[in-house]
């Protein structure tokens, strides 16, 4: 059964699992797509995360995923039970990082148009840009809602000092603010001023912020691409260490005495942990689906968030 969590201070209720949409309509098929939607809506989900860009790196042109969604809900007729998020200002093709407002409101048209929708529910910004004044970007994202084009807001790959400033600006100008954060996060962590582009990692004094300013932290690349589970994919130079193989070993243990999967057992730790993670997941499969869903029947108790916690070099 999917649990729900609420999105911050927004009084709204989202699934505790995101199903992330990035390749649907680029490496994963239509057919394929459908089927995992289907399934995912059929185990109770309703949260769907894609962005404007995605995968324009895949084959695509961008948007793909959007587009895709949109035929799917058109021809199950079910926009109406669901909770879509899409993104803008992640640099693309030609296109640089930007959230200018004259951008972010163009994109928000395309999107829409995607998705044949009148209104996206969550609208992240999905990259910081530190060459627009965020009065200005929060100023663009305040029309849009005001408009009914979009209903919340949420911040994608920003330092947490970053949306501190996106707060204090938006309670100066009576503005709605951010009630979520995605970013990088996973159960092993990075090594300290470990690069990934243009990518940001979760860290310390996110999770502070989060908790203290009840700004919800969503979590994408969770299971790092297999990194998990799979022999042929590695964690990356990024995680090398010891930290990253006692947080394993700890892992492994508790996964087996649980005769859970490792990759449940990190779902189910993002969501029992403090503040609490909505693990944004993808799946190329039914059976990788299936898997990432059972997390929900993982619930780690004291003792095992103990272990799992205090692991580490």
């Amino acid at each position: 059964m999917m649990r729900t969590m609420q999105l911050g201070a927004s009084g709204v209720e989202v699934s505790a699992l995101c199903l992330g949409t990035m390749y649907m309509g680029t490496k994963t098929d239509e057919a394929t797509s459908f089927a995992l939607l289907d399934r995912y809506v059929e185990a109770g989900g309703t949260f769907l995360d894609t962005a404007n860009i995605y995968a324009q790196w895949a084959g695509g042109r961008g948007g793909d995923s959007e587009r895709l969604l949109g035929r799917w809900m058109k021809a199950r007729g079910n926009r109406d039970g669901l909770f879509i998020a899409s993104k803008v200002g992640f640099a693309y093709g030609d296109v640089p990082i930007s959230l200018d407002p004259k951008f972010i409101a163009q994109e928000c048209e395309k999107s829409l148009r995607n998705l044949g929708v009148e209104t996206i529910d969550l609208y992240y910004t999905h990259k910081d840009d530190l060459d627009t004044p965020q009065a200005d970007t929060m100023g663009a994202f305040a029309r849009l809602v005001e408009a009914g084009k979009v209903r919340l807001l949420g911040a994608s790959n920003f330092p947490a000092w970053r949306l501190a400033e996106a707060a204090g600006v938006c309670e100066a100008a009576g503005l709605g603010a951010y009630c979520c954060i995605q970013q990088r996060h996973s159960y092993v962590r990075p090594k300290a001023g470990a690069d990934f582009g243009r990518q940001v990692a979760a860290n310390a004094d996110l999770l502070d912020y989060c908790r203290l300013r009840n700004v919800t932290l969503l979590a994408y690349s969770p299971l790092l691409k297999g990194a998990y589970s799979r022999p042929d994919r590695d964690f990356g130079p990024q995680y090398a260490g010891a930290d990253s193989d006692a947080r394993l070993a700890a892992l492994r243990d508790v996964a087996a005495a649980r005769g859970a999967t490792v990759n449940q057992v990190v779902l189910a730790w993002l969501l029992a942990g403090e503040p609490a993670v909505i693990p944004v997941f993808s799946a190329s499969s039914m059976a990788q689906l299936d898997e990432d869903l059972g997390a929900l029947d993982v619930e780690l108790g004291a003792q095992e968030m103990g272990r799992l916690n205090s692991a580490g070099a």
